[in-house]
């Protein structure tokens, strides 16, 4: 009997029952478990089993036996495990949903990104009470979210990093329909929703992968998270089509607006045509020409990732630690090759990437790839992300490490540089609440766990000298610190005003909203103070002075860039200052006697 599937494998709701298909090519047999009555699946090619049943249906719980094992395995593309990675999958329509909002996809240009964990971005932790929240999100001016993972994981709550049912949707925070309808939600309000996968190694925990077929995994390259995954050995045929199955599948049946991919230097693969590029190829195949978004996460700064993997945008780790160092003065650890001057971010502002192939005295190696040539918008750029607020003894946030002044001032070079720019939670509003990492895992697992988090955070001598007792993943306060108060968004209104104002000039004003670095130019003013020119053309052109140290006096002032228009006088158009961000006022800035920017404040001049 031919039967049409949307997906080559997992359980799918056709004419006459479910049909089920499964990848298991060291099995002799399999059947599937439903109600305690084993149905067998019949081989077919490429090493699957398959077979319609046809008093299965909707909300059907089942699992696989694998030739005669006792043991019952949730299916490897499951759509939803409500009693966790270790219970039953259940059959799910995801065509039953009834979409509300009219969609076209997301355009690259002026993209504003939000990352979010869904556990802790409100009290309750879940696709409902996030969604009553989107609201004041876009108010602010993001238009797409980063959703941090969200696929099946052992535990009560959790980063997301150690799925191990990558097609199901945690039940922690609600159903799929409920990740549907928080998807909609943001659709109406003009959000486009990304989902960050992880494609580079699962979780210990729950992992059932290697019981259907061992070929999943490798040995042959190393992974700091667990074992590699098999993507160009023996085998890699049937991962490599989980894989892009799988980033079709959040695509297809979630209207995702794309996919942010994990650690891709993990994802290891020496094949003719790379993983990732089929991987990408099928989620735009999913999106059935709705534009979507890939952004890669890669350590090395390997510009191939958009230049021949498919990847639209890259985050830029460079940025977050120069400005890091700005802020903060902080020089340890992966911070070494970092010093926050003007130089380097005049730079970056034109060239992308600072670290293009130099030495890298932190890691004893040459550290990236040529970035000069790419769109600005192609690289993320960030204060704050999961990964580095949790990369300290206690989670703080940056404006609470450094001071309101200076971080005004960064958020503004932040968010009208050309490249494109990425909030954490809370960001906007100030939010007091740390993120740090949490994991719930069975006590030994946990203690493991905690045992690395520490000796991972002792790469940095003031952690590791210091006495302070680190929090524990696994203590539920942990977790419970971390979710957002949003009552401290009306306490703080002078920063969402701050966050405000500057995205919607950044949209607003041509040169900042036209994203381009070849109309660009910067030059170092001072020790701590820059100036960043856009030449759109006469009253047009715009100046962002940033001065991150104390007041300079510019006379004479022998900056070409600093010279207005021709017949003009430049007037400020922003400042980080204003009184109504909290700022202590901006005097006039070029006078008859020459130049005096504002000691840790950013000025937009036009």
């Amino acid at each position: 009997m031919s039967v049409v599937r949307r997906r080559a494998i997992g359980a799918e709701i056709v004419g006459g029952g479910v049909h089920f298909r499964v990848w298991a090519p060291s099995r002799r047999k399999v059947a599937v478990v439903i109600e305690g009555a084993d149905h067998p699946l019949e081989p077919d090619s490429g090493g699957c089993f398959a077979g319609l049943i046809p008093d299965a249906g909707d909300g059907a719980l089942y699992r696989f036996r694998l030739d005669d094992d006792p043991t019952l395995y949730p299916d490897p593309a499951s759509r939803f495990q409500p009693e966790g990675p270790h219970g039953p999958s259940q059959v799910i329509d995801p065509h039953a949903y009834r979409w509300r909002a009219r969609w076209a996809g997301v355009d690259p240009q002026g993209v504003v990104l939000y990352e979010m964990h869904i556990g802790t971005f409100t009290p309750a932790g879940t696709w409902s009470a996030a969604m009553e929240k989107l609201p004041l999100v876009a108010d602010v001016g993001i238009n797409v979210l980063e959703i941090m993972p969200v696929a099946e994981f052992p535990g009560r709550f959790g980063w997301g990093y150690d799925g191990v049912d990558l097609w199901a949707p945690t039940r922690l925070y609600g159903t799929p329909d409920d990740f549907r309808r928080f998807v909609d939600a943001a659709h109406d309000l003009g959000l486009a929703v990304i989902l960050d996968v992880v494609y580079n190694h699962l979780g210990p925990d729950g992992n059932y992968l290697a019981r259907f077929a061992p070929h999943y995994f490798t040995d042959r390259y190393p992974n700091e998270w667990g074992q590699s995954l098999n993507f160009d050995g023996d085998g890699a045929a049937g991962v490599r089509q989980f894989f892009a199955e799988n980033a079709a599948c959040w695509i297809d049946e979630y209207r995702l607006d794309g996919l942010r991919l994990d650690a891709t230097q993990s994802i290891i693969d020496h094949s003719p045509v790379h993983v990732l590029r089929e991987i990408g190829d099928a989620a735009h195949r999913a999106a059935g020409g709705r534009p979507i978004l890939l952004i890669a996460e890669n350590e090395p700064q390997d510009t191939r990732l958009v230049r021949e993997y498919g990847m639209d945008m890259m985050w830029n780790d460079d940025w977050h630690h120069a400005a890091v160092v700005a802020l903060t003065g902080r020089i340890e650890a992966y911070y070494t090759d970092y010093r926050g001057r003007p130089q380097e971010f005049v730079s970056m502002a034109r060239l992308g990437f600072l670290y293009q192939g130099q030495r890298y005295q932190w890691q004893k190696k040459r550290r990236g790839t040529p970035s000069a040539d790419l769109p600005p918008r192609q690289l993320v750029c960030y204060i704050e992300n999961h990964d580095q607020v949790a990369n300290s003894a206690d989670g703080a946030r940056m404006h609470e490490v450094t001071s309101p002044a200076l971080h005004r001032a960064m958020t503004a070079l932040l968010l009208l540089q050309p490249q494109t720019p990425m909030l954490f939670q809370g960001e906007e509003f100030g939010s007091s609440k740390p993120f740090l990492y949490f994991a719930d895992h069975e006590p030994k697992l946990a203690e493991d766990v905690a045992r690395g988090r520490r000796e991972f955070l002792e790469q940095f001598p003031s952690i590791a000298a210091s006495e302070v007792e680190l929090a524990r993943p696994h203590d539920p306060e942990t977790f419970a610190r971390c979710k957002l108060d949003f009552a401290e968004r009306e306490k703080n209104e002078p920063i969402v005003a701050l966050h405000r104002d500057l995205i919607r000039l950044r949209r607003g004003d041509p040169a900042f909203a036209a994203q381009r670095s070849d109309r660009l130019f910067g030059a170092v003013l001072g020790d701590a103070a820059f100036v960043l020119r856009w030449m759109a053309g006469g009253e047009g052109d715009r100046l962002l002075l940033v001065n991150l140290g104390a007041d300079l006096q510019l006379d004479p002032a022998p900056e070409p860039l600093l010279a207005p228009p021709t017949g003009r006088r430049w007037q400020v158009i922003w400042s980080s200052e204003w009184r109504a961000y909290g700022g202590g006022g901006t005097p006039e800035v070029e006078g008859e006697e020459g130049w005096r920017i504002p000691a840790r404040c950013a000025v937009v001049m036009g």
